[in-house]
């Protein structure tokens, strides 16, 4: 089938109508299914609350998500986004290290919730972009399409737009965005490999994830960059995002991150090791876990393009008392 093409019949200061005819081939299926190939850069979830809503409308008239329709009809639609959560704008600082029409890549600190849930209904990311940002407002989860750990620290993509955010979480799915990550771990491996083990809810504890056999796929890529003593900073690559993967899967492993207080289990020392650094290890405040780098195709442009983040300054420091006591 040709590539769809888009025409503007209709336009004002906040939005425009785009229609499209449905060609032969498509003749008998669901409205639904048609409407969202016909207009790609929608999800088909948002093309359905468009019909029910009438913002999508067959020859000038509503439709049903299930109609037929047949070659020659005319699909029109007018993109109505809408306030998506009752949430206060609320004026928190996150470095922003790209922003364009579409796309904003955040390297977010240590400590900061992403989004609002049971115990953080505020204080967030989400707060502070709705707040930067005020036009988020109108897209599903203020453009947030993943998400980092409250103190997993590093870089994250937002979406300034439904658009985008569909072409990101399609993206996502398809695994192709490189999410790379570096995190110093008690033990680790003697080579590069990957842990492909299933995680879901742990079933004796419903705060945590763990491997769980009959759980979501879950693939951790890893490779050793430094060996200390007792201790090697990673990288990882996530192959799947599922909540705490890098977390659980090093911990299933028995190679625990540096501070996780959810998964690392009791402190434990290396022998011998020198006061500094019997401190510095009892007192690392978080997992040592910080989203270095971050590969994606612009949602609008298709350009390859790639951010790196330094790693944050505790981790940093850590790294160099583990260097001195070496």
């Amino acid at each position: 089938m040709m590539e769809p093409t888009i025409s503007v019949i209709e336009a004002d200061e906040l939005q425009e109508t785009l229609v499209q005819e449905v060609p032969p081939e498509l003749i008998g299926q669901r409205l639904d299914r048609v409407a969202a190939i016909l207009f790609p850069e929608y999800s088909r979830s948002r093309i359905q609350l468009w019909i029910d809503d009438g913002a999508l409308l067959v020859d000038g008239q509503p439709g049903r998500r299930r109609d037929s329709v047949v070659a020659g009809m005319k699909l029109s639609l007018k993109p109505v986004t809408d306030a998506q959560g009752d949430w206060l704008p609320q004026d928190i600082s996150f470095p922003v290290i790209h922003e364009d029409e579409d796309i904003l890549i955040v390297d977010k600190p240590a400590g900061l919730v992403v989004h609002p849930g049971a115990g953080n209904w505020d204080g967030t990311l989400l707060n502070g972009l709705i707040c930067k940002y005020p036009g988020l407002i109108e897209v599903p989860r203020a453009g947030i399409v993943h998400r980092l750990d409250k103190d997993t620290s590093g870089l994250m993509v937002v979406a300034k737009n439904l658009p985008a955010q569909n072409h990101l979480i399609k993206q996502l799915q398809a695994r192709s965005v490189t999410r790379l990550y570096n995190a110093i771990v008690l033990g680790g491996p003697t080579a590069s490999g990957k842990i492909d083990e299933p995680i879901s809810r742990n079933p004796k504890n419903r705060l945590k994830m763990a491997v769980v056999p009959g759980g979501r796929e879950a693939v951790t890529h890893y490779r050793v960059k430094e060996r200390f003593d007792s201790y090697q900073l990673l990288e990882l690559k996530l192959e799947t995002g599922r909540t705490h993967q890098i977390r659980v899967h090093l911990a299933h492993n028995n190679w625990p991150i540096l501070g996780d207080p959810l998964y690392g289990g009791k402190t434990r020392l290396p022998r011998g090791c020198s006061e500094d650094l019997r401190a510095a290890i009892t007192s690392f405040p978080r997992q040592a876990l910080h989203a270095v780098g971050l590969q994606l195709v612009h949602p609008k442009t298709g350009e390859l393009l790639s951010w790196d983040s330094p790693l944050a300054a505790d981790i940093q420091m850590m790294l160099e008392t583990l260097e001195e006591n070496e």
